[in-house]
């Protein structure tokens, strides 16, 4: 009778814990590898015209006689070292191309809490399960398409990784904004940040994070 109750005592208690697992949330992680089978290398990039130096602005760099921004230039150097598809973060609507009418729509856009319509949608997001966001960083915080764009699809059970440029504000808060906006994902702590002026030399530390992060192919 005895070892009856105390082998159903194990099971009740198996159980118990076997549920528990289950309906943990995922967590942030800052140190731990990052195993992905599908990788998704999503960014939102605005090259400026006049090349401002000012921290509330996008960069750009130029590469190969190309004008590009300097999240732009991250991601790509993050598809080359990486299994991952490249997609760009676009918006319906047209940004200023010079430095002061840009800083003053994204100061505008920020104020209103604007959700910039998306131009494109990311075909079969479903079959991601890690997702690179890069984005410069606007006023101490992500551009307002970012936003669009995390509240458009459904990151459960994914792991999400930042990278940005910045002209000085490094990450700010965004990390933060990132795991509020999706508390059922896992967000990666160990992001990329790089102050603009240093991008366009940046591979090897590009590469070096990757390694840390076990993605580098």
């Amino acid at each position: 009778m005895k070892r009856r109750l105390s082998i159903v005592c194990i099971l009740a208690l198996t159980l118990l814990v076997g549920c528990g697992k289950k309906d943990q949330q995922p967590s942030s992680d800052g140190n731990s590898k990052v195993s992905a089978k599908n990788i998704l290398i999503t960014y939102f990039t605005f090259p400026e015209t006049d090349g401002s130096d000012t921290s509330s602005s996008a960069s750009r760099i130029v590469l190969d006689n190309k004008v590009i921004g300097s999240t732009e230039y991250m991601a790509q150097m993050i598809q080359e070292n990486t299994s991952g598809e490249l997609f760009k973060i676009e918006t319906v609507q047209e940004y200023p191309g010079t430095h002061e009418p840009l800083v003053e729509q994204a100061s505008k856009e920020k104020e209103e809490s604007a959700r910039p319509v998306l131009k494109q949608e990311v075909k079969d997001f479903a079959d991601y399960d890690t997702i690179f966001i890069g984005y410069p960083n606007w006023w101490g915080d992500m551009p307002m398409p970012l936003y669009s764009f995390l509240e458009t699809y459904d990151f459960s059970g994914k792991t999400i990784i930042p990278f940005n440029s910045h002209g000085g504000s490094g990450l700010s808060n965004t990390i933060d904004t990132i795991k509020k906006l999706e508390p059922s994902a896992t967000v990666i702590e160990n992001a990329l940040t790089l102050p603009r002026n240093d991008v366009n030399e940046s591979k090897d530390e590009i590469i070096k994070w990757l390694n840390n992060l076990g993605l580098k192919k």
